[in-house]
């Protein structure tokens, strides 16, 4: 009797020590991270939702189209992913340039270096560099605030935004025939891509703002208002406000037509990949999407996904139907109209592109098998090379943290819920523009 005291008195015991070891374990576990709302910057509203069309891990929430969902397959990658914090945290600030373009330096060394080979090689931690003088001495605008920010590290002022002739060589090509989709030049050739970027031999396709000196009058800096998609625009009013900036950005299926007062009505900048346009054409038809907006100062920003965006620019340049692809035979000015010229045709670099998704948005869908359709949203990249170019930058119609409060976009009739993708991650954009307009390096609308 005694010896089966002893045995229930151990195993009660080894049982108490069990439990204290797995309560210990599961306190000492990360904790869950969330989006806390910040309060507005003053002379703005609080909360919004995004540019662009959703991410996520997986598919989730309902059933919405995405206009960025590509069409094509990515190459498979096998490398190992990197580790990715909740919050976008600054990646070894490493940047060398590359010989043989005009403008650039062989290296530049950032304020931390990395202590070991930390990245797989598809991510590419490394851009070209020119020396790009800035537009204008604003003494309060994002180059002089960045410093003193959180951010510092993670801006680099000398990747070029765009690319152009000047671009072209074997000897990039075979660099950025390393990375896929709108990160490289991967699955391109070099004879298209010769081809399209000899056409984009201006000052005017360097630039983003290529008609800062004809517009300024007298301004000593330079006002951008990035304009989104999402439904906290409906009723805001605020179309007046951002029709008088300098620069107007919009992206994707930009409905205007009858949301002036919401919206605005003007459009200096559009910014789509040829997927994406085709896309919004056939799904917003019905809400009056007919394409890209149509005006003299309209300027049309390709973001590169496949070689179709190549063959589009090229064709539209030259005044030539597309020569081969899913687009073989059609006729850019259905697009861009008939005065459509080079000159207002301007295509981003992938450098840049693949410098936003390691810098900013490192997504933990880097981990995934699905990492080589991941990049920043359309909304997103418009966003981030706005910041880059502009002084003073105010983003409307952009995801925060009450996004559910709002319809998917500002023209939908009825409620639709936001539809969350793979290829870009909403939510970790959604905490980036919360930072950068906790920041003070621009100005999120959001609803009081």
């Amino acid at each position: 009797m005694a010896l089966q005291r002893r045995l229930v008195l151990a195993a009660l015991t080894v049982g108490s020590l069990l439990c204290i070891y797995i309560l210990c374990v599961n306190l000492e576990g990360p904790l869950s991270w969330s989006v806390v709302p910040l309060s507005p910057v003053p002379g703005t509203s609080s909360s919004s939702r995004d540019s662009e069309e959703p991410l996520d891990r997986k598919r989730h929430g309902a059933s919405t189209f995405h206009p960025e969902i590509s069409t094509g397959t990515a190459p498979h990658e096998t490398t190992r992913a990197p580790p990715t914090p909740p919050a976008p945290q600054a990646p070894p600030t490493r940047q060398q340039g590359v010989p043989g373009v005009s403008g650039s330096r062989t290296s530049t060394r950032g304020p931390t270096q990395a202590t070991g080979p930390t990245e797989p090689p598809f991510i590419g931690d490394t851009y070209m560099t020119e020396d790009i003088p800035p537009q204008t001495n604003c003494s309060d605008g994002v180059g002089t605030r960045v410093a003193t920010t959180e951010f510092a590290g993670r801006f680099l002022k000398r990747v070029p935004v765009l690319q152009w002739a000047n671009h072209v060589s074997p000897e990039q090509h075979r660099r950025l025939s390393n990375y896929p989709g709108a990160h490289g030049w991967g699955g391109l050739d070099y004879k298209t891509l010769e081809e399209t970027l000899s056409v984009l031999n201006s000052s005017a396709n360097r630039q983003l703002l290529d008609d800062w000196s004809e517009r300024r009058n007298g301004s000593e800096c330079i006002r951008c208002a990035v304009v989104g998609n999402g439904g906290i625009l409906k009723d805001s009013r605020k179309g007046k406000e951002i029709d008088g900036h300098h620069y107007v950005f919009r992206t994707n299926g930009a409905v205007i037509e009858g949301f002036e007062q919401d919206v605005g009505s003007r459009t200096t900048h559009y910014t789509f990949s040829t997927n994406t346009l085709m896309n919004s054409m056939r799904s917003y038809a019905g809400v009056g999407y007919r394409g890209p907006p149509l005006s003299q100062e309209t300027r049309y920003v390709f973001l590169p996904d496949h070689d179709r965006d190549y063959l589009l620019v090229k064709a539209a340049a030259t005044h030539t139907a597309v020569g081969r692809g899913p687009e073989r035979a059609k006729d850019p000015t259905r697009y861009f109209g008939e005065d459509v010229s080079a000159e207002k045709l301007k295509m981003y670099h992938p450098d840049f592109i693949r410098y936003l998704r390691n810098r900013f948005l490192r997504s933990n869908a880097l981990k995934t098998r699905y990492k080589n359709i991941y990049r920043p949203s359309t909304g997103a990249v418009m966003l981030l090379a706005a910041l880059h170019a502009c002084d003073q930058v105010s983003a409307y119609g952009f995801m925060t943290p009450d996004y559910k409060n709002y319809s998917d976009h500002y023209y939908d009739s009825s409620y639709h819920a936001v539809g969350f993708f793979i290829n870009h991650d909403l939510r970790m954009e959604m905490s980036l523009w919360q930072q950068l307009h906790q920041a003070g390096l621009m100005r999120l609308y959001m609803h009081q």
